[in-house]
């Protein structure tokens, strides 16, 4: 195990929602969100997603493509949506997976593009207190 590996500043919570449509609008009438990016597929990961721009983070809107998406799962258990996820930045993913496995985490599939363009994992709840992790790797010209 590496000592020095360690989760970077928090990117996004994710929010699963029923109808991406009326989630936007909440956060746009409700909360006076004016920066919400707009809604794209990433039919590979089964879902449609945009992100609320917020001044220190963002939350990103996840809605199922069909039933076959995880996150159809999610939103049968909970009809309204709620907290999905929560995702932190890293250097290197292929370094968490390593850590991640080496500190006996189960991570959740293999490397793969997240919507932000740039490689991500997921660590189950169980080894995070009930809280699924995203870990992503910090889009290059971050930081």
């Amino acid at each position: 195990m590496t000592q020095t590996f360690q989760i970077g500043p928090l990117n996004h919570v994710g929010v699963a929602v029923p109808d991406l449509s009326a989630a936007i609008e909440t956060y746009r009438e409700l909360y006076g969100a004016t920066d919400i990016t707009t809604p794209f597929d990433m039919p590979e990961q089964g879902v449609k997603v945009c992100f609320v721009n917020l001044p220190n983070s963002q939350i990103e809107l996840i809605e199922p493509l069909n039933s076959d998406s995880p996150i159809h799962n999610f939103i049968q258990k909970n009809p309204r949506g709620g907290q999905h996820h929560v995702c932190f930045e890293v250097a290197d993913i292929h370094e968490a997976v390593r850590e991640m496995s080496a500190r006996g985490a189960t991570v959740l599939g293999e490397p793969r593009i997240g919507a932000h363009g740039t490689p991500i994992i997921f660590v189950h709840p169980k080894n995070s207190n009930g809280v699924l992790i995203e870990l992503m790797e910090t889009p290059k010209g971050n930081h």
